[in-house]
């Protein structure tokens, strides 16, 4: 009884563990968190394929793509047809003049069959303005859908530039920390040998904390730019990733200063948006013209074709067969019809007025984003060109610190430079490497910039 007290509870043990095992989340999806590699272009098609904005542009332009058909059925002709069958019809009636009167009953089926179909002639050329109208605000739409891309082209890459820098970032305080830490070393070695001091140690290690801090803050911000890159490409973000840099994505340009007025001229030529804003004001204008017409007359042509027939149930009237009468009963009509509204409570007038109003705003709208680009592309260039100068810089800040902090260290050891010293030249060459890391970065990104503000953001084929 004793032994059996004894092995119950470790079976139940056993069966629990194996099954916290068997459902424990690593065994249960049989996979281990999915690692994709991603290089810019790849990123780029996730995004536009995936994004929210692009497939909202899409929709949009499928929109207008069937008003302008609409548009175009407007010049067709109507085509109607209507059909009737009575299968029991009882008439009464009073038979005069007869004294009394008699009351004589009918019953019958019949059917009835008519096709109209109608053509406008004129209505103050409404049909062609809106027709006009559609095809700007179809080109309109395919304009908004490119900006749209490059819109998504233009986040894509400026994250993907914010997640390199930030892992480089990373990678400096990394190598700062293991320079402190066998710095460390050395120091917890001399003051063994008495060849430093207390203090030394004491600052020694604390600047080792200080770098540990500097990377576990770096860890941090590399960690957010790596999900704010899974948010845009919509992806799941337990999803590991690894990125693959091409080198020639940070070659420096030739060009040092950007002509101003030379890309102003490309980007008022190439910018979709602001093409799209002009067929916008385009098709406003053609609105207005479409409004005018309701102050015109409408003529319209309709053209019908009916044929109709009756049996009579109770053979008091010798008529042929319904299928003989639907045949030689056919009658045929055309008519014109004229409509012209001669008032109509200034219903037209404030259609007209309103169209004015819409296309006023859309050109200025137009006019507004023309100066916009114009102010964004000085701006651009002119950080674009101070980005560039920032390498020059930033490489010859880092050579000098490299240098000095080469010099301070080997006086250190040889116990001719202080601690401060050292640090100080240390924290400067620390600082020397992560400007000069920016700076190529950040010309990068402002060749992005320069890009997105001409419109020349090419999308991956």
């Amino acid at each position: 009884m004793v032994n059996a007290r004894i092995l119950i509870p470790k079976i139940l043990l056993f069966f629990l563990t194996l099954a916290l095992f068997l459902v424990s989340p690593t065994n249960s999806t049989g996979a281990e968190v999915p690692e994709i590699r991603l290089s810019l272009a790849k990123s780029i098609k996730i995004a536009l394929s995936n994004t929210t904005s692009a497939k909202k542009a899409e929709n949009n332009l499928k929109l207008q793509g069937a008003d302008l058909l609409k548009s175009y059925g407007s010049f067709l002709p109507q085509l109607s047809a209507t059909a009737g069958y009575t299968p029991y019809a009882l008439n009464r009636s009073y038979s005069l003049p007869t004294n009394p009167a008699t009351i004589n009953t009918t019953t019958s089926q019949s059917v009835d069959l008519t096709v109209t179909t109608t053509i406008n002639l004129f209505n103050g050329f409404r049909d062609y303005s809106s027709l006009q109208s559609a095809l700007k605000r179809e080109h309109a739409a395919e304009y908004t859908l490119s900006r749209t891309l490059e819109s998504v082209i233009y986040d894509i890459t400026q994250t993907w530039y914010q997640v390199l820098l930030d892992r480089e970032l990373l990678e400096i305080s990394q190598e700062n920390l293991l320079s402190v830490e066998d710095q460390l070393k050395l120091v917890e070695r001399q003051f063994q040998v008495g060849l430093k001091s207390i203090t030394d140690l004491y600052q020694q290690q604390a600047e080792v904390e200080q770098s540990r801090l500097a990377v576990m803050k770096a860890q941090t911000r590399m960690e957010r730019t790596r999900l704010e890159l899974l948010r845009r490409l919509r992806i799941d973000p337990l999803t590991k990733i690894s990125l693959e840099t091409d080198s020639l994505e940070l070659t420096t340009p030739s060009a040092v200063k950007p002509d101003r007025e030379e890309l102003v001229n490309r980007a008022l030529d190439q910018r979709s948006d602001l093409k799209s804003k002009a067929m916008e004001s385009n098709a406003a204008q053609w609105q207005v013209k479409a409004s005018r017409a309701s102050r015109y007359p409408s003529v319209d042509l309709a053209l019908s074709v009916s044929s109709k027939g009756v049996e009579y149930l109770n053979h008091e009237y010798a008529y042929p067969p319904l299928s003989e009468q639907m045949g030689n009963t056919v009658g045929y009509s055309a008519r014109l019809n004229l409509n012209w509204a001669i008032f109509d409570g200034f219903q037209t007038r404030y259609a007209i007025e309103s169209a004015k109003i819409n296309q006023l705003n859309q050109q200025l709208d137009y006019e507004d984003l023309k100066k916009s680009i114009v102010i964004d592309l000085y701006q651009a260039a002119g950080d674009y060109a101070s980005a560039y100068t920032q390498i020059e810089t930033a490489q010859a800040g880092f050579t000098a610190a490299r240098s000095a902090f080469n010099a301070v260290n080997r006086k250190y050891e040889l116990g001719a430079a202080s601690f401060v010293e050292l640090s100080a030249a240390r924290a400067t060459l620390f600082n020397a490497r992560s400007n000069l890391s920016q700076a190529t970065y950040n010309l990068a990104l402002q060749k992005s910039v320069l890009d997105f503000t001409t419109g020349s953001v090419a999308q991956p084929q």
